[in-house]
């Protein structure tokens, strides 16, 4: 990955250099050991930072609304370059859809994806990996035992449709067979609520779920309004289960499985199972993938004679 980092720090400095982009966003060193971390480079030294390996696991679409907020009225916006994965990528397509974004002010610059190291698994795998050649003990190491299961089966791990793509080998695609969600959805209704309520009360309602998430871009979460008050200020169940219903049903036909959420919650809560559930639903009726094409608006957002109903009374 070496090469790849060479080039991506090249590509990076010649775009500040140039003055075709105000600030670079990608990835520095982290200071805690198998962790890499959200770098904003403002010029061209900052560059010599950034860094592409198999912990680059943050989507860095989540900055770019707060990068792009007007402070006053008159004010310019910002030119950003940004550092993407396949899966960060489809989010930032997804914002730009949903005009949250200015397309002609961001330049992407793709990156060929491994995919990302799991910080649990290698944690486990520890002991295997000599620090001094780690990715020749990685190599040695099968992918399900290293990387992140959302990695397994990705679909899209090459940025196509960046402005500018290095050049690399991906991983070989991966096939979404929605495992999980087909467990499932093998449960009666009943024992899906179960489940559901049963994983949710586990959370402390700390929103880092939602904070790490590039669609929770909503300036006021509806679980932080006043007037109306949809949401008491404690953890009883019911409060838990409506903050969960309404944000997984918010990312129908937007999440792009980067597993954020995910990694971000210190308790552990399987929100994939949700998400996953609703983007295998968008896919059979709508036959939509989050994110791609660009040009294809997303499919909530618009209405076709033709489209399935069925979802109206078949849960």
């Amino acid at each position: 990955m070496d090469e790849i980092q060479d080039r991506l720090r090249n590509e990076a400095q010649g775009l500040l250099e140039s003055g075709k982009i105000d600030a670079f966003l990608g990835y520095e060193r982290g200071t805690l050991p198998l962790r890499s971390r959200p770098l904003l480079a403002r010029n061209a030294a900052d560059t010599e930072k950034l860094v592409w390996d198999r912990y680059c696991t943050n989507n860095l679409a989540v900055y770019l609304p707060v990068l792009f907020e007007k402070k006053k009225k008159d004010q310019e916006l910002p030119r950003i370059g940004i550092a993407a994965k396949g899966c960060d990528l489809r989010s930032i397509f997804g914002l730009v859809k949903e005009r949250q974004l200015p397309r002609e002010n961001i330049v992407i610059v793709g990156l060929p994806c491994r995919g990302m190291a799991d910080p649990v698994k290698m944690t486990a795998l520890a002991g295997e990996v000599d620090g001094a050649a780690e990715e020749d003990a990685l190599a040695e190491i099968s992918e399900q035992r290293i990387l992140q299961d959302v990695c397994l089966e990705c679909e899209h791990p090459d940025a196509a449709g960046a402005d500018v793509l290095i050049q690399g080998e991906p991983r070989n695609r991966g096939k979404q067979n929605f495992a999980t969600v087909g467990s499932f959805e093998a449960k009666s209704a009943e024992e899906r609520w179960r489940t559901f309520e049963a994983e949710v009360s586990k959370c402390i309602r700390c929103y880092a779920c939602r904070q790490s998430c590039p669609n929770c871009y909503c300036k006021v979460c509806f679980a932080d309004q006043g007037k109306p008050g949809w949401l008491s200020g404690g953890t009883h169940i019911s409060d838990l289960m409506l903050f969960h219903i309404g944000r997984i049903f918010h990312q129908a036909g937007r999440c792009v499985g980067c597993n954020a959420c995910l990694r971000a919650c210190p308790m552990g809560v399987d929100l994939q199972i949700f998400t996953q559930k609703l983007v295998k639903d968008v896919q059979e009726l709508f036959h939509y993938s989050p994110g791609l094409p660009l040009e294809e608006p997303p499919p909530l957002c618009t209405f076709k004679a033709e489209d399935s109903q069925a979802f109206i009374s078949e849960p």
